[in-house]
């Protein structure tokens, strides 16, 4: 009996529910603190890029289920406004590119062991606090096609970043303190800010 779009959509819209927790769940400071008491201190040289690589793992199976399943056709943006959405998809790479270049990308990959380093607050930063998810969203809702199982992963994926920008965030006012929560007084979340009101931290 094969599977109806309902059902597929549906499939596929759980099982990122299941990959957001899940890696919400082991990037948690409760999970990170619980590991390293059953399993030592020196669990956080490689945990990182453990973390990372079963990340990339999970997400395998849904971007193979997309493929297959695109799901039903809602509109295609006709030239030559596709070609302005495809040069905003361009645009908001090279901003994710030229951000995570902007932290260390080693150590945020795991590659190299985490410390703790001063807070940026320059470049993107300076305008919105997380330019990471601000891409990403940027490059996924400038699309120019979109079909039902696009837009409902979309959407799972827009609440996702917003509530994982809320979850990083606890973590870095955990970190940094008091620096952190003048910095989020001064720079919006999601929504970037035309001018730069912060100062390099030591």
């Amino acid at each position: 009996m094969s599977s109806t779009p309902s059902q597929v959509t549906l499939t596929l819209v759980l099982y990122l529910i299941l990959f957001a927790t899940l890696h919400s769940f082991l990037a948690s400071l409760w999970f990170k603190r619980w590991t390293r008491r059953v399993l030592g201190p020196k669990v956080d040289r490689g945990y990182r890029l453990g973390y990372n690589l079963f990340a990339a793992l999970l997400i395998v199976p849904l971007l193979y289920g997309l493929y297959i399943f695109p799901g039903e056709v809602l509109y295609v943006v006709p030239s030559p406004w596709r070609w302005i959405l495809i040069a905003g998809q361009g645009l908001a790479s090279l901003g994710f590119i030229k951000t995570f270049l902007e932290t260390d990308p080693f150590q945020f990959l795991g590659i190299k062991p985490q410390k703790r380093g001063a807070l940026v607050v320059t470049g993107f930063y300076c305008r919105v606090r997380n330019p990471l998810f601000l891409f990403a969203l940027m490059f996924l809702w400038l699309t120019p096609f979109m079909t039902t199982n696009l837009f409902a992963l979309y959407l799972i994926a827009t609440i996702y970043f917003y509530l994982g920008a809320i979850h990083e965030e606890k973590r870095l006012v955990a970190e940094f303190g008091d620096t952190y929560r003048e910095y989020q007084r001064q720079v919006p979340m999601i929504i970037p800010q035309l001018r730069c009101h912060t100062k390099s931290q030591p």
